[in-house]
């Protein structure tokens, strides 16, 4: 079973920055992709950015230009920096693997951008 370590997330006011980061207890050859989902209360969750083992990186539209997204191999992280946070994008926000074996997720860690 993969153990996450995620942390990083907190209140910020508009226009803060957050740095996500997420730790994954996988070997990296097993893994194709890394990257990080959102749920707000009321919505659908969402993907915000993945990376794959290439460093191949994408972002949902919303996000773009104030996202992100990277990768230590050597530790199996995952980091998500967020600039210019805004008050929609509040959320719990969740890191997964993707491996050889199928999808990992961490246990979420919660961002709050409010004034």
């Amino acid at each position: 079973q993969v153990q996450f370590v995620e942390s990083g997330g907190g209140l910020v006011q508009p226009g803060g920055s957050l740095r996500l980061s997420c730790a994954a207890s996988v070997t990296t050859l097993s893994i194709y992709a890394m990257g990080w989902y959102r749920q707000a209360p009321g919505k659908q969750r969402e993907l915000v950015a993945v990376i794959t083992g290439g460093g191949l990186r994408n972002y949902v539209d919303s996000v773009k230009g104030r996202f992100t997204i990277s990768r230590k191999n050597a530790k199996n992280t995952v980091y998500l920096q967020m600039n210019s946070l805004k008050p929609e994008d509040t959320a719990v926000y969740y890191c997964y693997v993707d491996l050889t074996t199928g999808r990992a997720w961490g246990q979420g860690t919660q961002v709050t951008v409010s004034s």
